[in-house]
């Protein structure tokens, strides 16, 4: 999974399969690290790039419905200065640049928004504390 951050806001995909939105993301092939993996992933979902390596933030386990599968996910945080254009394909219908607090259309799924939040202070290198501190000085 990546969180990937450009201008404050985080990269959501709409998966058509799942109608949902979420964080880009997808399986490790063969050969590939978890970390290439996400660079993939994300420009085969979103036609985006990371500016630098996309850096490791953790592990994510959750369960999925009906089988109640676990699962475990490494989750990955960059940012990009340029956002690149998109095109629609048979597993993404739309991406979205979103701040965390506007409503998007349709379904988002709840790990995706926690994940999100949690890479928002590790992308930024700054926790919202420390820009308060900053902004008041």
């Amino acid at each position: 999974m990546v969180a990937i951050w450009h201008a404050e806001r985080v990269l959501m995909v709409f998966d058509r399969w799942r109608q949902s939105w979420e964080l880009p993301g997808g399986r490790v092939e063969e050969g590939e690290s978890p970390r290439q993996a996400a660079a993939r992933e994300l420009l085969e979902e979103s036609a985006q790039e990371p500016d630098g390596p996309l850096r490791f933030i953790g592990y994510a386990g959750f369960v999925l419905a009906p089988d109640q599968r676990a699962e475990y996910a490494a989750l990955f945080a960059g940012r990009t200065a340029t956002v690149r254009g998109f095109l629609a394909n048979e597993e993404i219908a739309d991406i979205r640049w979103w701040n965390l607090r506007d409503v998007l259309p349709g379904r988002v799924q709840p790990l995706d928004v926690y994940l999100a939040r949690l890479t928002r202070v590790s992308a930024s290198g700054l926790s919202h504390c420390q820009r308060r501190g900053q902004n008041s000085s």
